[in-house]
């Protein structure tokens, strides 16, 4: 299952006022594999995401989805193996009903009626949103623009799932929801986020990114305990693994 694979070699990137927001990042995801990619605001998470299906492409080094690299002649393929959920779901809500979102990219693919109809109410039954499938999106509050975004994605039944900050706008009940569904997702992930929470519900690998670099990668809870990485990336543990404010007994 190569076409599962998510290789980065040597990745640079500086936007065009000179920030350098990537400097020379590598690693490598395997079939199956739910990763964190997290770090404070500026650190380059949502950069590396971009180059993850081509909205940005490589300056320096080089992104692989299987044995495919990412250029802008192979788009097409990458995009339709790697799934990407913006961190601001307006980005992807753009049709005038939300069935006409969701079942834009497997009419794009070329499927017919039947199967396109499938999976639209299948991604909208996974997310909790089916009766919403005749609202146009901008009538829609933030959390349930969040939903449709993601079954826009699901839709498309992609090998590798990118997610930046899925967990924004949703309640609590949304995002008990969220955490089901990608557990329940069995191919490659790649989720960045803030809620470090959420990450020790879903990934069982974190990468720790820290202006531009990866300063540590590795398995979930030893990295969160490692609490000098974390104040050195401007993170703190997650809520869960702190010490109660009160009788100060300790977290995980």
């Amino acid at each position: 299952m190569s076409h599962h694979l998510v290789e980065l070699a040597d990745l640079s990137y500086a936007y065009p006022d000179g920030t350098e927001a990537l400097r020379a990042v590598s690693f490598r995801i395997t079939h199956g594999e739910s990763v964190a990619l997290v770090g404070a605001n500026g650190a380059g998470k949502s950069t590396l995401l971009m180059h993850l299906n081509g909205v940005l492409l490589p300056q320096s080094g080089a992104v692989r989805i299987g044995e495919v690299p990412v250029t802008r002649a192979t788009l097409p393929e990458i995009r339709r193996s790697v799934g990407m959920v913006f961190q601001d779901a307006d980005d992807q809500l753009f049709m005038p009903t939300v069935y006409e979102d969701v079942a834009f990219g497997p009419l794009n693919l070329g499927l017919p009626p039947a199967e396109v109809e499938r999976r639209v109410s299948d991604a909208l039954a996974r997310v909790g949103a089916e009766g919403l499938r005749a609202r146009p999106p901008h009538h829609l509050s933030g959390g349930e623009k969040r939903n449709v975004a993601i079954a826009t994605v699901l839709a498309m039944r992609p090998d590798v799932l990118v997610m930046d900050e899925p967990g924004t706008s949703l309640d609590p009940l949304a995002r008990k929801r969220l955490i089901s569904l990608l557990n329940s997702f069995e191919h490659t992930k790649i989720i960045a986020t803030h809620d470090l929470d959420l990450v020790l519900d879903v990934c069982q690998r974190t990468i720790v990114m820290h202006e531009g670099t990866i300063t540590a990668d590795g398995p979930t809870l030893e990295v969160f305990r490692d609490e000098a990485l974390l104040a050195r990336s401007h993170l703190e543990k997650p809520l869960r693994m702190q010490a109660c404010p009160i009788c100060q007994r300790p977290g995980l």
